[in-house]
């Protein structure tokens, strides 16, 4: 089995809660699942060593947070070519944080990302809890 990693940054705790969910998929999945805060991130080589990886942030005025500027520009130097991954977060009305990383992953870093980025507003409205841990089992299955 291997093990995912899974690196948020969150405002009000709704984003940490989705992170939370999706890597209660993954560990149903039989890997094993490691979850940080952007913050926790200080450098590429806090990256290294996993087999799959999905970056998430709320949005925020139309972007994600710049903690997870600070680690996408530091993935970009990670070697994540060809690994699975995905992306998420919370938002109110559109999603671009969400958007903008999978697209990140996707075109830039050459990630085999899950068919695009997790959609959901928060964890408890309608079947977030079902949608977010069927996520991270679906990543897991890449791996």
């Amino acid at each position: 089995m291997g093990t995912i990693l899974i690196v948020y940054s969150s405002r009000a705790d709704e984003t940490k809660g989705i992170a939370e969910l999706i890597a209660e998929g993954a560990r149903q999945s039989g890997h094993q699942v490691v979850v940080k805060t952007a913050e926790q991130i200080n450098n590429k080589d806090d990256l290294a060593g996993f087999d799959a990886y999905i970056f998430g942030s709320p949005t925020y005025h139309g972007e994600m947070l710049p903690a997870m500027k600070q680690v996408l520009f530091m993935a970009e130097n990670a070697q994540l070519k060809g690994k699975p991954g995905g992306a998420f977060g919370a938002y109110g009305w559109s999603g671009e944080a969400n958007k903008r990383i999978f697209d990140t992953m996707t075109y830039i870093f050459k990630m085999r990302t899950a068919p695009g980025p997790l959609m959901i507003k928060a964890s408890w409205v309608e079947d977030g809890v079902e949608t977010a841990q069927a996520y991270g089992k679906e990543i897991a299955g890449m791996i």
